[in-house]
């Protein structure tokens, strides 16, 4: 039996990526993906005082429709230093705010070259703060062809996967019998959004994981309680 999940490379991601996390056995990066401008690869929201408010990581577009992989970081600015001092700005009260900025400030002097290589050593270190060591793959080191659910049997057939795990999005397109007849069980995520003690208002579920690892630290792992359902009640 084995439970995988595939994801986009995603900026300190919200807590959501990590309940899929939990679930599986192989966590893989769909780096060999078009890179979209104003999604979630290199920008995600903390909670200020404020508001809420974008922590944006500037990157450098190889042509037009450049692949993940292969999008840069631009470092003409100081954005690391600006966003290290929002943080600790925004989290100040927070319990663990002082845990929470090292390990940004860890992954940050690291200096990666893309905006994958930055996104995937943030989000295993907020994974092993949170006790979650799957396996990690990459999809462009085993590249194979097709679209939507054509590629996605081809990357989980060759790895045994007995369980597919997505989101509510796959609802609109996943050709669920498709993977089925591949042997392969699809479940999907029913998010639980429960509350934990947060700053600055109202409860925000959305989120980056920094919020949770600043607010709750050794007890952020707690947090991640929503379980991944059938395909067929998902639809239902």
């Amino acid at each position: 039996m084995k439970t995988v999940v595939i994801l986009q490379p995603q900026f300190f991601p919200w807590r959501g990526v990590f309940e899929q996390i939990r679930l599986c056995d192989e966590f893989m990066f769909l780096d060999d993906v078009q890179y979209q401008k104003g999604g979630f690869v290199n920008r995600v929201q903390i909670k200020t005082a404020q508001g809420s408010q974008w922590l944006t990581v500037p990157v450098l577009r190889a042509g037009s429709l450049p692949l993940i992989r292969h999008v840069g970081i631009d470092y003409r600015s100081s954005w690391r230093e600006k966003h290290l001092k929002t943080l600790q700005a925004a989290y100040a009260r927070a319990p663990f705010v002082r845990e929470m900025c090292a390990l940004v400030n860890d992954v940050y002097a690291e200096r990666p070259e893309t905006i994958s290589q930055l996104d995937i050593a943030g989000t295993q270190r907020c994974a092993a703060e949170l006790g979650l060591r799957p396996e990690v793959t990459i999809s462009s080191a085993t590249p194979v062809g097709g679209t939507q659910t054509v590629r996605l049997v081809e990357l989980l057939t060759p790895r045994a996967t007995t369980t597919y795990v997505t989101g509510r999005g796959a609802l609109d397109y996943l050709d669920e019998p498709l993977l089925v007849s591949h042997g392969i069980e699809v479940r999907v995520m029913a998010y639980n959004r429960t509350p934990y003690r947060q700053l600055h208002g109202d409860f925000d579920p959305h989120v980056s994981i920094l919020d949770t690892l600043a607010n709750l630290g050794p007890e952020a792992a707690a947090a991640l309680d929503s379980p991944a359902i059938p395909w067929r009640d998902a639809v239902a």
